[in-house]
């Protein structure tokens, strides 16, 4: 190019006859593309769901049982889903899975996943608890397959204490660890279950040991659960989300106040979301695990869904 205008170009009367035919079909139609444009545009770019343990004050005080949610979740807080706690739940059996499952149609309140606790360290030293960790985890696998959930979350537990400080000890720990959950992602898989795990202190809550074990384990159904709290403060929230995200399957808003804008006084949500939406994609249940204490429970569920419902759309 030496910098000089071009001079004009002649114009076949044909090709222009065509393009004003063309111009004028665009403009015809612009206003319907512009409504449809709109329309998408405006659809929540991610669900919205609530975390059981938000209410775990009131189930574990008697007031509410946690197959009473199903209708507080739609009724009081308008929200699609309701994300279970094993250790909230009455004993499991056939019968009061089936009424739950019936609970969860009638209210029309989607199960997303399952958060299991207490049931052994999957990455303990001794190979016979890991082996009875594996086999207290996989029952929960087809009670979430009947609720219609996607995923059930586990914990890494069984690390020694400070394991990310030490490349050998956390070596041995993902080692030990992986054989389990691939046996754990495997049976999850026969039954269209993920498997994943959120940073739930320990080395989870260190994202690069945690990218790490996801890595070695190498299985499309084992993943993470981001949670935007449960971080200790050596580390950076945003970045280790960020560094989550990529093998995300949920994602959990954890908030514990908020100001007089109704923004989260701890996190910042607009940062969050454009990691988690923005940046990944991510157009899954966000679930909405509510922590404070100046707010009551259902106070502080209704005050991160109108949060979240800032930036839906």
């Amino acid at each position: 190019m030496d910098g000089s205008k071009p001079g004009p170009c002649p114009v076949d009367r044909r090709d222009f006859v065509k393009g004003a035919v063309a111009t004028a079909a665009a403009l015809a139609i612009s206003p319907l593309a512009a409504i449809r444009s709109a329309s998408a545009a405006s659809e929540p770019k991610f669900r919205i769901s609530v975390a059981a343990w938000s209410l775990h004050k009131e189930i574990y005080a008697g007031e509410i049982k946690s197959i009473d949610c199903f209708r507080i979740v739609r009724e009081e807080f308008g929200i699609d889903g309701f994300e279970l706690v094993n250790n909230l739940l009455e004993v499991p059996t056939a019968a009061y899975v089936n009424r739950m499952r019936k609970e969860s149609e009638k209210f029309e309140v989607e199960v997303p996943l399952i958060m299991i606790d207490s049931e052994g360290p999957l990455g303990g030293r001794k190979s016979e608890d890991r082996q009875r960790a594996v086999r207290d985890h996989a029952k929960w696998i087809p009670i979430a397959s009947d609720l219609g959930c996607h995923s059930i979350r586990v914990n890494w537990g069984g690390a020694p204490r400070n394991v990310q400080n030490d490349p050998k000890k956390t070596e041995e720990l993902i080692a030990r660890s992986v054989p389990g959950y691939k046996e754990l992602a495997s049976l999850g898989r026969a039954n269209g279950m993920n498997i994943i795990i959120e940073n739930h202190w320990g080395p989870s809550s260190y994202p690069d040991v945690l990218v790490e074990l996801i890595e070695a384990v190498d299985e499309p159904n084992f993943g993470t659960l981001p949670d935007f709290g449960n971080f200790p403060e050596d580390v950076d929230r945003y970045d280790a989300v960020n560094k989550m995200m990529p093998f995300a399957k949920a994602v959990s808003a954890k908030c514990y106040d908020f100001d007089e804008q109704g923004d989260e006084t701890m996190i910042d949500f607009a940062r969050m979301l454009d990691i988690c939406v923005g940046t990944h994609g991510y157009d899954g249940f966000i679930g909405i695990e509510y922590e404070g204490k100046r707010l009551t429970e259902r106070e502080g569920i209704i005050a991160g869904r109108d949060l979240l419902r800032r930036y839906q759309s």
